[in-house]
């Protein structure tokens, strides 16, 4: 029986590891982020979090478990659930030898959008994002400011109700950080459900309703910023971070 209405994202039971690692990277981790919300994940480095959500993204497939978005299954092809979600990786997702005009053409053809609908939707990112100017040329010349921008306007081309970030502002200067950020609290205002990782733990604080930190394939904390500082007596999230995950060095 269906669910009447399912969180935006379901993790049961996961278990994840690399083909010939005897090492499980995740393991039996369970997580449900509700409808509209925005939702942190953070940890040191090698503590799963990419592979993570390239699971809730069905870039790669779960060892055991189940992994839902809207109540739809992931993992088996399906254009309705894809349509469902957009994804912003930290690896540039463009063609550098297309304009910024031709890649948000191409993704949004690829979303299934029709032409009227691409050509509104590119209108109305290239506005957004500052780059009308630039709009023809190729984005393999864009600055690394520009390059994140464009990024992140071919996950959103279709609208999704859920939206996945990885590192979306990382290597951008403070003017860029600031109009990535202010978009995606606009997009949360309206409705779109955000799951966003950074090292950024400052614009983490800004951005973010509820977080969960992992560590070594294991959710070690979660829910809001405030009840996590005071249930571990910590007054941010980056005393929150080095208390439950360490000082040690992470490769």
């Amino acid at each position: 029986m269906a669910i009447a209405n399912p969180p935006a994202v379901s993790l049961e039971a996961l278990d994840f590891r690399y083909p010939g690692s005897d090492v499980a990277l995740l393991s039996n981790l369970s997580l449900n982020i509700e409808k509209g919300d925005s939702f942190g994940l953070f940890g040191p480095n090698g503590a799963g979090k990419t592979t993570l959500m390239n699971l809730m993204t069905g870039v790669l497939n779960v060892n055991a478990g189940n992994v839902k978005i809207l109540g739809h299954p992931i993992g088996t092809p399906s254009k309705k659930v894809n349509r469902l979600f957009g994804f912003v990786p930290q690896d540039f997702s463009f063609y550098d030898e297309l304009s910024a005009v031709e890649n948000l053409e191409f993704y949004g053809a690829w979303a299934g959008l029709d032409s009227k609908r691409i050509k509104k939707r590119t209108a109305e990112l290239l506005h957004i994002l500052g780059l009308e100017d630039v709009k023809k040329r190729q984005v393999g010349k864009f600055s690394g400011g520009m390059k994140r921008r464009i990024n992140l306007a071919i996950g959103v081309i279709h609208n999704p109700s859920v939206l996945f970030l990885d590192e979306p502002t990382v290597g951008v200067d403070v003017q860029t950080r600031h109009a990535i950020i202010s978009y995606l609290k606009e997009l949360n205002e309206n409705g779109t459900t955000l799951i966003y990782t950074s090292h950024q733990l400052s614009e983490a604080e800004a951005l973010c309703r509820d977080i969960a930190l992992i560590d070594i394939g294991q959710i070690v904390a979660e829910g809001t910023l405030d009840e996590l500082n005071k249930k571990y007596k910590k007054k941010s999230l980056e005393e929150l971070f080095l208390s439950l995950t360490g000082k040690d060095f992470r490769d």
